[in-house]
């Protein structure tokens, strides 16, 4: 059975093709190939200005947290579950040019039987001390509320998500137009950026059901039966070696696998936002690799070959991914940042601005690769192991 097939086995896809088979025709707004939707002015009916909405959750890492917080005892796990559903949002957003006075609303679903009240304190008092370290940089997020919904019959363990709103100038808007002589930025998902507290794995919240699933154990399949889909498998459940509480050992300090994989998603407004204000007319291209991975920027793009053939460095978990489970290198690049969750397009003297930028907020970049036009929109991926060319599906 090929790897691909046991992925889906497991009842997700990286490339959600029913999703996409299921929205071709819907509207997608005024600028078909920006990263988000960009709607008209329902608010005030101005022509300068657009609104954006955006939805997103957590997903399955919060059945990661659930057994990690029932295993070690640590709550404060829960405040990166909430980062991870806020910054699925805002980093979507800020692609567009869309990094300041953002409106959220949170939902979260919850099984009372097994997600007490303590957890949902955490998960709401998140939002202070992000919302304050935003301010520091020149983002203002505000909370509008939000919907907690005991719903033990459809939710195993805990769903939590965001809704975020924005209004701006369509001036202000960046819109994907990659056509080919840009050369990419890509900034790291890990490491410890200069506003973080502790190192990040790079994980962000895209393929953690095969991340799970392939490094863990089978013993937490019977121990927490709340963390699986019944309807799955148990073939294809926690086929790992590794134990929550197991170690790795990096830049001198040892960090357990659970811990790893719950990084939370690192958000990049705190570079964008200097990024547009001081270079938004130079960058061509702005793309958030969530799912899809390295292949994501194939939905903003026609017409050209993107060329990766310089990509940071593999964080340890991605490593620590690929000997678990076993699965292709193209495949990885499918399902995982593998490093770098953020690309600009652009050329190369703003490039070399935008790396100088990075570095200041101690996040490692550099220049990953090129664009060249072509018939056929692809990525082609050159590493250490060999060339992968990927295709939109």
């Amino acid at each position: 059975m090929s790897d691909r097939l046991k992925y889906e086995k497991r009842g997700v896809s990286a490339s959600k093709q029913d999703v996409h088979q299921a929205i071709q025709g819907i509207d997608k707004g005024l600028y078909p190939n920006a990263f988000c939707k960009i709607l008209p002015d329902y608010i005030a009916n101005d022509s300068e200005y657009c609104n954006i909405m955006h939805s997103d959750t957590a997903g399955t890492k919060t059945s990661l947290a659930y057994m990690y917080y029932k295993e070690t005892g640590d709550i404060t796990v829960w405040k990166g579950v909430a980062q991870d559903a806020l910054v699925m949002n805002i980093d979507d957003m800020a692609c567009v040019g869309a990094v300041d006075n953002i409106i959220v609303s949170s939902t979260i679903g919850r099984n009372k039987s097994l997600i007490g009240g303590e957890v949902i304190k955490e998960l709401i008092h998140f939002f202070d001390g992000f919302q304050k370290r935003m301010a520091d940089h020149g983002i203002h997020i505000h909370l509008a509320g939000g919907e907690t919904a005991d719903v033990g019959d459809i939710v195993r363990t805990i769903d939590v998500g965001y809704t975020t709103f924005a209004r701006m100038k369509k001036s202000d808007l960046i819109v994907n137009d990659i056509t080919g002589g840009e050369v990419i930025v890509g900034f790291a998902s890990y490491g410890q950026a200069s506003y973080e507290d502790e190192y990040n794995s790079g994980m962000g919240s895209n393929g953690l059901t095969s991340a799970r699933h392939d490094i863990l154990a089978k013993l937490y399949k019977s121990k927490y039966p709340d963390s699986v889909d019944p309807n799955v498998d148990s073939e294809y459940q926690y086929t790992g070696s590794k134990q929550l509480t197991d170690t790795i050992n990096i830049d001198g300090k040892d960090m357990t696998i659970g811990k790893l994989i719950l990084s939370p998603t690192r958000t990049y407004m705190p570079l964008i936002k200097p990024m547009i204000d001081g270079h938004a007319s130079a960058i061509k291209g702005m793309i958030h690799c969530t799912g899809g991975g390295q292949s994501k920027v194939l939905k903003f793009v026609d017409g050209v070959k993107i060329v990766k053939n310089n990509l940071l460095a593999l964080p340890p978990l991605f490593q620590l991914i690929e000997e678990e489970s076993g699965l292709p290198r193209e495949e990885m690049y499918q399902v995982f940042n593998m490093g770098h969750r953020l690309e600009v397009f652009t050329d190369a003297d703003t490039a070399h601005e935008l790396i100088r930028l990075s570095e200041s907020l101690n996040i490692d970049a550099q220049i990953i690769g090129y664009v060249e036009k072509a018939d056929e929109k692809s990525v082609e991926i050159t590493d250490e192991k060999g060339s992968y060319t990927l295709k939109d599906e």
